[in-house]
């Protein structure tokens, strides 16, 4: 039963309504709108004042006529009804059913802004996440608790690493590892890539997906990760599953919020976005974590589309202050074929010195990665050279270390987008492409290593 309801609203701009009057309102609170078409639209409070209430209407204000339009203060603010039925499930952006099997009955009944995580009830993120990607599972190691980014731009294949590392994804040695997928303001032929490959690879019965649409109001493109991160807080901290959160894609996010903020009449900052963006982004991704008392855990990889592919926009550049390293994609490495595309100088995961090595993937992966960056290090330095000098002019040090990049790219970063390597299998691969650099060049190896993992050494 609605708290109060008003008949007729002062004025209507795009997506907001405004209420004269109105007694006992609070913020965020929501609100149902119904026009002369009978239709009951969702909104919720943004806006309060002595004299004035503004409402987001969250799925537009079409068809709206102010003298007759009716506002319905619900008295509660905008929450999720949850139970283990979600996995498997299709949402849209504000947690409705889109997959045609009806609502989700369950006991447990969430805000889905969500509560802060004390610092002190945190647990330090360890455990190596397995995505079966070489170069992420070598060189930017996700973590269980971790909140890691990916850094793309327009056309390149973000949209199939996602399926991927949603389909492959797993917990070595746990069973009750769970995915949770969002598409933000993603366009019809991407969310049916989503739905169709997420299908067909056999992995329905553990992933909950939200979709929200490009063509979808703007509020509900804000709307949605909190949703998601909501079901995925539930599957963690409730049922005990380590959830993995895939965003896509954070800049619509963004862009909604600049949209929004622009219409409320808000004061811009950098490039038009607002001043509280940071603090916005910061309320998503700190969601992440692994706490004492729980026997799950919560782990982000958002996904974001530079604009103009510059890593200095407001929108990656923020993400990168909150977040713990990035995976960047590399158009120059698309142009070549390769996928994925992960420019690995560019990339880093932060967390990732505690999660490998023994008791958690194989005792040389710390030192074999440390090699593998020096050396891809030296081979970008080695291609400048070449492209003043010429090939001929390199000395045989540098000769090899070319060799040995087109290998790493050909052989290492290569990988089908179906093709599931484990840990031992990419560390192997990742021995036998600095095989091809002479033995002074692995200086972060140990002669044991080197005896144990390269033949012709022995």
């Amino acid at each position: 039963m609605p708290v109060a309801e008003y008949i007729g609203v002062k004025a209507i701009n795009g997506p907001f309504v405004l209420v004269e009057n109105v007694k006992g309102a609070g913020y965020g609170e929501i609100v149902e709108v119904i026009g002369p078409d009978e239709v009951t639209r969702k909104g919720r409070v943004v806006v309060l004042d002595e004299r004035a209430t503004l409402i987001q209407v969250f799925s537009g204000t079409e068809d709206l006529v102010p003298e007759s339009s009716r506002v319905r203060f619900l008295g509660k603010e905008l929450v999720m009804t949850l139970s283990p039925s979600i996995l498997g499930r299709t949402f849209n952006g504000l947690g409705e059913p889109r997959d045609g099997c009806g609502p989700v009955f369950g006991s447990v009944v969430r805000n889905v802004n969500g509560c802060p995580i004390n610092p002190m009830a945190r647990v330090y993120p360890r455990d190596f996440i397995h995505t079966g990607i070489s170069v992420i599972d070598v060189l930017t190691t996700l973590v269980r608790g971790q909140k890691l980014p990916i850094f793309s731009g327009n056309g390149l294949p973000h949209n199939r690493l996602a399926v991927q590392i949603a389909t492959q994804s797993r917990l070595l040695g746990a069973e009750n590892f769970a995915v949770v997928f969002v598409g933000i303001g993603i366009k019809h032929d991407d969310a049916a890539f989503f739905e169709r490959n997420i299908m067909e690879r056999g992995r329905t019965n553990n992933i909950v997906t939200f979709l929200n649409l490009a063509d979808d109001p703007v509020i509900e493109r804000v709307a949605a990760p909190r949703f998601a991160l909501t079901a995925a807080e539930y599957l963690a901290f409730d049922l005990g599953l380590h959830v993995l959160v895939i965003m896509t894609d954070m800049t619509n996010y963004c862009e909604a919020l600049r949209e929004i903020g622009v219409a409320q009449g808000e004061v811009p900052s950098r490039k038009g976005y607002p001043g509280y963006m940071y603090s916005d982004l910061a309320s998503l991704y700190e969601r992440a974590g692994v706490l004492k008392d729980s026997g799950g855990s919560l782990t982000q990889l958002p996904i974001l589309t530079m604009p103009n592919d510059d890593i200095t926009h407001p929108i990656p550049d923020l993400t990168g202050f909150i977040t713990e390293g990035q995976i960047v994609l590399s158009r120059e490495l698309d142009g070549k074929g390769i996928y994925p595309p992960i420019d690995v100088i560019a990339s880093l995961s932060r967390l990732m010195k505690d999660a490998i090595g023994r008791d958690f993937t194989r005792d040389d992966h710390p030192n074999v990665a440390s090699q593998l960056f020096a050396s891809v290090s030296r081979v970008e330095e080695v291609r400048s050279l070449a492209s003043v000098v010429g090939t001929e002019e390199l000395n045989e040090q540098d000769k090899a270390s070319l060799k040995f990049g087109e290998r790493f790219e050909r052989e290492f970063l290569n990988q089908g987008d179906r093709e599931d390597r484990d840990i031992t299998k990419s560390l192997d691969l990742a021995w036998s492409v600095l095989s091809e650099l002479p033995r002074e060049q692995l200086v972060r190896v140990t002669s044991e290593e080197l005896r144990l993992h390269i033949k012709k050494w022995l």
